[in-house]
């Protein structure tokens, strides 16, 4: 199917669900209820997603080994869901602690166990390592991995258990044994582990009396400076801010700040679209073919549009450095134009999916519904529901190649 029909689908999907939907998730909708989904289990010695556990696409890479004297001790946290039944044959309460992600994780698992066999149980055999029972670079180590079993210990059972595994969500499950089912999970303050497109709390704009304002301070119905065309490459202009596709100021996530020639530096989420064209950065804007690129593919010696002001056509900048860097506050604000000028760089305004126009595309219904005076919705904390519906759609009617890799997780809210 091509993108723009699928899009077209997408969006109209939205625009079914819009009247009912309260939250991040497609609602209940009108007409007949979605069939269950048929799970396949797992064969033995298969893996999901197929690619190795410490690759970008699956857990990530190992980031070394926590020990109860480490400062990443505090990382773990004991899970006592009387749900789950823990061997914890070491006497330690080791196979208790886990990072978050992996509790979470599991406790869905668990809740997936008993309604799938009534009556049994989750097992977890093996949690986090202190003893030096795995490979030097197993996510043991790091309580970012389990081995699992059902309480009844029917092996013919596991199979199925290791699909409950990748349906809850964990990011590499491994059919490894045929006595249990190894899981892991990406890194809590990896950039992996972080979804969504976002800007720092921090990050400076400027609004339309010429006065610059932190995105935490910036309200729907501000007029900001932005691009007036969908590529960066327009004049600039101050559109309006119609909503936050994400709002949470007391979030601390990672960023990758990327820095300019022109002394312009912008912090913004792995997952969010950056305009960059290849080559000259010191010819004129208009002409340059410009192309979304997520903020994690930018190259030092690529180049962004850097601006001077409103009515003024921005001028290309190239890029020296990139960091990664912590920072407090996660801002997604959206305007008329889908564009949006951070730092003194000209940004998009989406996240996720790899092309700015398609994504302008699928917001157009929230634009109209702000034009006609329609509730767009403003939430105080959290992902904006249109957008955790677009996303939830996308997810399931597009290839899965035109999303970032790290924007399919759960959301971790």
């Amino acid at each position: 199917m091509r993108l723009p029909v699928v899009f077209g689908l997408l969006v109209g999907c939205a625009l079914i669900f819009a009247p009912v939907n309260e939250g991040c998730g497609p609602g209940r909708g009108h007409g007949k209820r979605r069939p269950p989904k048929k799970l396949t289990p797992l064969n033995y010695k298969q893996f999901s997603p197929n690619v190795a556990e410490k690759t970008l696409g699956a857990s990530g890479r190992h980031e070394g080994k926590i020990t109860r004297t480490s400062e990443r001790f505090k990382e773990l946290t004991p899970n006592y869901n009387p749900d789950i039944i823990f061997k914890d044959e070491e006497n330690t309460g080791a196979d208790r602690l886990m990072t978050q992600r992996c509790k979470d994780k599991l406790n869905s698992l668990a809740i997936s166990v008993m309604n799938m066999w009534p009556g049994v149980k989750l097992r977890v055999t093996e949690g986090w390592d202190e003893d030096g029972n795995h490979f030097e670079d197993s996510l043991h180590y790091e309580g970012r991995a389990i081995d699992i079993t059902t309480s009844d210990r029917d092996r013919n059972k596991y199979g199925m258990l290791a699909r409950l595994a990748v349906e809850a969500g964990f990011d590499w499950v491994y059919y490894e044994s045929k006595s249990y089912i190894h899981c892991s999970v990406k890194s809590e303050h990896s950039v992996a582990a972080k979804t969504g497109g976002c800007f720092p709390a921090s990050a400076l704009v400027t609004i339309e009396d010429g006065s610059v304002k932190t995105m935490d301070s910036l309200q729907p119905g501000d007029k900001v400076l932005a691009s007036s065309e969908s590529d960066g490459s327009g004049p600039l202009i101050y559109s309006e801010v119609i909503a936050f596709l994400d709002r949470d100021p007391s979030a601390e996530k990672q960023f990758y700040a990327i820095e300019t020639d022109s002394g312009a530096k912008l912090s913004l989420t792995a997952a969010h679209l950056l305009f960059v064209s290849e080559g000259n950065c010191s010819g004129p804007v208009a002409g340059t073919e410009l192309k979304s690129v997520f903020a994690s593919d930018v190259l030092p010696g690529q180049c962004v549009v850097s601006t001077q002001g409103a009515g003024q056509q921005g001028h290309l900048s190239r890029v020296t450095r990139i960091q990664i860097q912590e920072d407090k506050g996660v801002f997604a604000p959206l305007t008329r134009h889908g564009t949006v000028v951070v730092n003194g760089v000209v940004s998009s305004c989406y996240a996720a999916v790899d092309q700015h126009w398609l994504a302008h595309w699928a917001f157009g219904p929230l634009r109209v519904l702000s034009s006609w005076g329609g509730t767009v919705g403003h939430q105080a904390v959290g992902i904006h529901w249109y957008s955790c519906l677009l996303h939830w759609v996308g997810t399931h009617v597009l290839d899965p190649t035109h999303f970032h890799p790290w924007s399919m997780m759960d959301n971790d809210r």
